[in-house]
């Protein structure tokens, strides 16, 4: 018998920094919006759900290079052929065809590919020049240009079967418990070297910002609790595809202690705000008030059902 699908307690990098960001779009995220998907949602969740699942023209540009990498690797893996001309060809049309789903406001009404359902700037009509979607592209032949000629694909290719370890596995596989809690930690690449040492990779397309590191750190405890592999042996490493730069992430007990710490103190104020910690109901939605800083709205999905769609209008004209 297949096992209900509920709403259970679970903790990632995203969803602790919803939670810092704004509580009352942390709730619509991961409350609010349950059950939204179903045709007999009542039109307000409904309306939160099909929201939630929108992201904005830089997110889309990093998903769609993570995706282009993402098959490549696989490909690599499986032995076939990688042409980067029809990669980059092939990408810039998916593009194409996610901006006219997303600019006739198809999602909706339809249902689209599981990666991508639509932009913020299509729903909120914003005022984007043409320059700055064509500047969104660049922003991805950019990566994988230098993405196809770095060390990466050679080093995929020389890899042996043993030695692969996962591409971007998704939230139905890369998971482990953490005192009790279900943590999701998605690396986009880890091998094994040569030598039997593991290493995680996460591509990104923006700058460098405070909370990355963190973020490799859960992946290094993933691959460690799910291939039983030791931690201080883990080698961890951001790549920003658009800068050509590589940074190491220190890996080693005291790194990973801190970790749990903030792990643990984020994981108590979530679930300070429960009713019924044990089904992870939560409490009224007034115990999730808005943040008074309007510039997380700015790029917030949720500005219409929170009551600041206007107010937001207004900051983009000023």
């Amino acid at each position: 018998m297949r096992r209900p699908f509920t709403n259970d307690f679970s903790w990632s990098k995203s969803r602790h920094e919803k939670f810092q960001e704004c509580l009352r779009s942390y709730y619509f995220f991961y409350y609010g919006s349950w059950g939204g998907w179903e045709s007999a949602a009542p039109e307000a969740v409904r309306e939160l759900y099909v929201l939630k699942k929108l992201g904005n023209r830089y997110a889309w540009a990093g998903s769609v290079v993570h995706d282009a990498i993402k098959d490549a690797l696989l490909d690599w893996r499986a032995g076939r052929t990688v042409d980067p001309a029809k990669v980059e060809a092939r990408t810039h049309k998916l593009m194409r065809e996610d901006f006219k789903h997303s600019a006739t406001k198809g999602y909706w009404t339809q249902k689209y590919r599981k990666t991508f359902s639509g932009l913020v700037e299509h729903e909120y009509g914003e005022p984007v020049s043409d320059e700055a979607w064509k500047q969104n592209w660049e922003t991805v032949r950019s990566a994988l240009g230098w993405f196809f000629g770095s060390r990466w694909p050679e080093l995929a290719r020389g890899l042996k079967s043993a030695q692969w370890l996962e591409v971007d596995a998704g939230a139905d596989f890369s998971t482990f418990t953490l005192d009790g809690v279900k943590v999701f930690a998605i690396p986009d690449f880890a091998y094994l070297e040569a030598d039997g040492t593991p290493v995680v990779v996460d591509w990104k397309t923006g700058k460098a910002r405070d909370g990355y590191d963190e973020q490799v750190l859960g992946y290094a405890l993933y691959v460690t609790q799910r291939y039983r592999l030791p931690l201080e042996k883990v080698r961890a490493s951001l790549v920003y595809l658009n800068d050509g730069v590589e940074h190491a992430v220190h890996v080693d007990r005291d790194a990973v202690e801190g970790f749990k710490a903030r792990f643990t103190a984020s994981v108590a104020r979530m679930r300070e705000l429960l009713a019924d910690p044990s089904s992870n109901t939560p409490k009224d939605v007034s115990a999730f008030p808005q943040t008074e800083d309007l510039t997380p709205c700015v790029r917030c999905a949720f500005r219409r059902p929170c009551g600041r769609e206007a107010a937001v209008a207004a900051m983009k004209v000023a």
